[in-house]
């Protein structure tokens, strides 16, 4: 039953960021926004609204993974850090 509320919630984070997206784009119409609107910075607000519902999202679907009890696959991997000589 969890799992299908985190799913839900998924779902509805996904339409938002849809609806987003679509008033940004009105917003981008010619008769969109009225001349006395700033609107570099309504645009700008609308895309960090959008890329916070895309964060929401993963952020759910880590608990998704928590809960499953499972592991990223990023866990396994190698960093990348590269041993030296210094120090030893």
């Amino acid at each position: 039953m969890l799992r299908n509320q985190f799913d839900a919630l998924r779902v509805a984070m996904k339409t938002l960021a849809e609806q987003i997206i679509e008033v940004k784009l009105s917003c981008q119409t010619p008769d969109g926004l009225p001349d006395t609107s700033y609107k570099g910075e309504v645009i700008a607000n609308l895309m960090l609204s959008y890329r916070h519902m895309e964060d929401a999202s993963m952020r759910i679907g880590k608990a998704i993974q928590a809960y499953e009890g499972g592991r990223s696959v990023y866990d396994n991997k190698p960093t990348g850090a590269v041993k030296t000589p210094i120090g030893e």
